[in-house]
């Protein structure tokens, strides 16, 4: 009987031995240690045993018993680790993954081009505050109070003489006021109106640009805008000055661009005229330099403004400002 229980035992081993499968160890361990094993039938027959070896027979049947149930948890540990490192490990062989990752929004890629193209012409980038004085968003530009340019503004009013600035103009007279000319600003930023529909959100993107130098003439306006037409859409862009009014510069001019849909033959985007404005411009006028302190006698600017998101529809062929700010992925993707 004590050569039939180190049998059952060498014979479960060496069966261990022989596999590192969590399904096949435990029944293995079912085998020889479950109700209907090979050791739980050995205690089930020391009974018929002759009294005196009834003990010695059930203490070595416990001890294979307790020795083959720790075999059996160790193997499954082992298999268990060697499982998890096979699924932890990499495939060199397989493709590699392409990870995914955001991209930047059409108008802050315009803005981007913008501001490089003005860079390379040798513009500085600077910034104002979204929240303004009437001083500089108004007066200082030449629109003193109950003029009536200030109805074309559609102002938010926080209180009686601060505003959500309608313009990045007021950035001029900020600058102006800290630096001696000649000088070369561009500023991008937010600006805000009473206003929306297709064409038109509360809140746009607009781009401010000054110049200001001695000698300073319409012709070099033309130059500087030109340029920066041809570069954001292309050399085949034709472009033309309109006589125009603004309170801050004289002359003043809108700025019109063959349509970039129809190339000029006349289309619902361009409401078949084959032109569309894109940019005002003009002159600076005096009595903003006066009002930051530059000598008029000796030096002379101009200035010019266009809206960010505009430039953009009409670079994409985009039909509804408000497409921008929907936040509609399957729009977005596409920049």
């Amino acid at each position: 009987m004590d050569k039939s229980i180190k049998q059952i035992e060498k014979e479960a081993l060496k069966a261990l031995e022989s596999t590192s499968d969590k399904k096949k160890i435990n029944e293995l361990s079912i085998k020889y240690l479950g109700r209907k094993g090979a050791v739980t039938q050995f205690l089930r027959t020391i009974a018929s045993l002759p009294k005196e070896k009834r003990a010695e027979a059930g203490k070595k049947a416990n001890e294979t018993k307790k020795s083959l149930d720790k075999a059996f948890k160790d193997a499954l540990i082992q298999a268990e680790k060697k499982s998890s490192a096979i699924e932890d490990s990499i495939d060199v062989s397989l493709p590699g993954r392409i990870a995914s990752h955001g991209s930047l929004h059409p108008i802050t890629q315009i803005t981007r081009q913008i501001c490089d193209i003005f860079s390379n012409l040798g513009f500085a980038v600077v910034e104002g505050p979204e929240v303004e004085t009437d001083h500089y968003n108004f007066e200082a530009l030449n629109i003193p109070k109950n003029h009536p340019a200030r109805d074309m503004q559609d102002t938010f009013y926080i209180s009686k003489n601060i505003v959500l600035r309608t313009h990045t103009s007021p950035t001029q007279p900020r600058i102006m006021e800290k630096q001696e000319p000649p000088l070369r600003i561009i500023a991008p930023g937010k600006v805000y109106r009473c206003d929306s529909d297709l064409t038109h959100t509360p809140m746009f993107q607009q781009v401010e640009g000054l110049l200001v130098d001695r000698k300073v003439s319409f012709g070099d306006l033309k130059g500087i805008l030109t340029t920066f037409i041809h570069q954001i859409f292309d050399d085949q862009t034709s472009l033309r000055f309109r006589p125009s009014f603004f309170p801050f510069t004289e002359p003043s001019a809108e700025v019109d661009i063959r349509c970039v849909m129809c190339r000029g033959k006349g289309c619902r985007v361009c409401s078949q005229t084959g032109w569309l404005e894109i940019i005002g411009a003009g002159m600076v006028h005096p009595a903003v330099f006066e009002s930051v302190g530059y000598d008029t006698s000796l030096f002379k600017g101009f200035a010019f403004g266009m809206g960010i998101e505009r430039i953009a529809m009409l670079k994409y062929g985009i039909d509804d400002i408000r497409k921008y700010y929907e936040n509609n992925l399957r729009f977005l993707r596409q920049f």
